[in-house]
């Protein structure tokens, strides 16, 4: 009801209480002192009403000053403000929740809102999935980095400020988005950092008990239904006849019974289980993504740097720089070798074609994964001067034949944006699908862009971390000269902490390579490959 429809029937009313007593009220004071309580009444309601409508236009104030100001920030340098995942979260809550927390406190249908917003030709909305997608993304780096999570709150990652705190309500919104996804670990820290900060914020849409009603159902859902129960006491202190708290005793107790019998289960069998082969390949690929481990002395003291002069009569009049930084398996890092307008040409033609970044299945399609989080496009030779320049140069720095290569991939990883441990050449026994002459014999990668934190290249087996270099390109081959998939090279893309990451992938099969790189006759089975000399972790100073 807005103020033109309460004042009407503040109107109405006085119309009516006068009609009634109009013949009678000049006979008597008494009656007519009726009127000033009426008069009182009036200046209470309308009291009320001000008071009422100036706390609302505050609490649009202060959301319009808070989108202004994160704005001037995001603008005076995009690329910084949307390459911190802090900001990339808040930003799309605020045009998703918070947004339609501004709808109803202006009491304004959506459509009002956006339409007027719309109008604008470049005007585009996230939507809940986006929601989604962000939270998961922080989380995400916050695992693989061991980011602390107060820190984070603050805008803080790795000790430098890159944003503006976030609010009671970021917090909670994130923690709920992480509920719902069943992260009830993250749900749980995210929830906590909510309620710290409900203390220390002078704004809120939303009460404590909200925040409060997650943390003790959160508990619950973590087997810990003491800690359920305690969080509910201090529920009913907040709000005695709290419906969702009452009804969930039962059950919190009923968790704590079963988890005492449990315990005392566990206590009769000593045996503690081994670390799983998962969970060590986790640690491994996180401590890389960290850059927590460093190559053994045997492999460091061999490697060289060179300028490459063969494989092509140009090279002879601009060789190429080469840094070799693995020894059997080799692996090659050639630097400025794809220029910054070559760069910027191919990101052009991308964009407009990007894509979800699949992985292939089992029956050979690509399919959507979250164990790949990117957008690609793939490039032609024939369709610019450009990109068949850069499938040149690939033949030239490797000696291998493009002509048979898959065409040019081009992706950008965004906030949090990984690629999960994987071999570029497929098994035998995974892809029976796929002929075995004719897989991928060598990948190289082209970095378009430096990432400001995260973003490297993992070898789990090596134990090996390859950091984006902008104008650089990374390059292994998957096979043995046998045809035999290397399993020393399984790698990853390790999550953008903060920044984009931008490369271009090239895949270089067997078939054109009779020549160049014949087969090996002898057999190499995949079980014996090679003794791998293992990296160690990092001497902490």
């Amino acid at each position: 009801m807005n103020h033109k429809h309460t004042i009407y029937l503040i109107c109405i009313a006085l119309v009516v209480d006068w009609v009634w007593t109009c013949a009678e009220l000049f006979t008597a004071i008494s009656d007519m002192e009726q009127l000033l309580v009426t008069h009182k009444k009036i200046i209470d309601d309308l009291d009320d009403y001000i008071q009422r409508e100036e706390k609302r236009l505050g609490v649009l104030k202060k959301q319009l000053n808070m989108y202004r100001s994160e704005h001037e920030i995001a603008m005076s340098d995009v690329d910084n403000y949307l390459g911190n995942p802090i900001n990339a979260f808040t930003l799309i809550k605020r045009l998703t929740i918070d947004l339609e927390f501004i709808e109803n406190v202006i009491k304004l249908s959506t459509e009002y809102v956006r339409n007027e917003t719309a109008k604008g030709t470049k005007v585009r909305y996230p939507t809940e999935v986006d929601l989604t997608g962000a939270a998961q993304a922080l989380t995400r780096l916050q695992n693989t980095y061991r980011l602390d999570i107060r820190e984070l709150a603050q805008g803080i990652l790795n000790g430098v400020v890159y944003s503006t705190p976030m609010s009671a309500s970021d917090c909670y919104e994130l923690g709920r988005t992480l509920y719902i996804v069943d992260d009830y670990s993250n749900s749980l820290r995210w929830m906590q950092e909510a309620l710290r900060k409900y203390k220390e914020d002078e704004f809120h849409n939303l009460s404590e008990v909200d925040i409060l009603e997650y943390i003790s159902y959160l508990h619950y859902l973590l087997d810990d239904g003491q800690t359920a129960l305690e969080w509910t006491t201090k529920i009913l202190s907040l709000d005695p006849n709290n419906q969702h708290a009452l009804n969930n005793i039962p059950f919190y107790l009923k968790s704590v019974t079963e988890k005492k019998k449990i315990l005392e289960m566990e206590n009769a069998d000593d045996d503690d289980e081994d670390e799983t082969y998962l969970e060590r390949d986790t640690r491994m690929y996180e401590t890389l993504c960290r850059g927590e481990m460093e190559l053994p002395s045997q492999i460091v003291r061999n490697l060289k740097c060179s300028y490459l002069t063969k494989n092509h009569p140009f090279l002879k009049l601009a060789p190429i720089k080469m840094e070799q930084i693995y020894i059997e398996p080799d692996v090659f890092l050639y630097h400025e070798v794809m220029s910054d307008e070559e760069i910027k040409h191919i990101k052009n033609m991308a964009r407009p074609r990007f894509k979800r970044a699949t992985v292939v299945n089992t029956m050979g399609e690509g399919t959507p994964s979250d164990s790949r989080i990117a957008k690609f496009a793939w490039l032609k030779d024939e369709e610019s001067g450009v990109v068949a320049r850069v499938s040149q140069r690939v033949a030239d720095f490797t000696g291998l034949s493009t002509t048979y290569a898959e065409t040019l991939q081009v992706v950008n990883y965004g906030i949090g944006g990984h690629y999960v441990p994987h071999y570029d050449s497929e098994l035998k026994s995974d892809m029976p699908y796929k002929a075995a002459f004719d897989r991928r014999l060598a990948t190289v990668i082209f970095y378009m862009s430096d990432v400001a934190q995260g973003g490297a290249t993992v070898f789990l087996e090596l134990g090996l971390s390859v950091l984006p270099v902008k104008n650089a390109a990374l390059f292994w081959m998957n096979l043995h000269p046998s045809g035999e998939v290397d399993i020393a090279m399984r790698h990853a893309g390790c999550p953008v902490l903060r920044g984009s990451k931008w490369i271009c992938n090239k895949w270089i099969h067997q078939l054109g390579q009779e020549l160049l790189a014949p087969c090996n006759l002898e057999y190499q089975p995949e079980e014996v490959l090679r003794k791998i000399i293992k990296a160690k972790p990092k001497v902490q100073v």
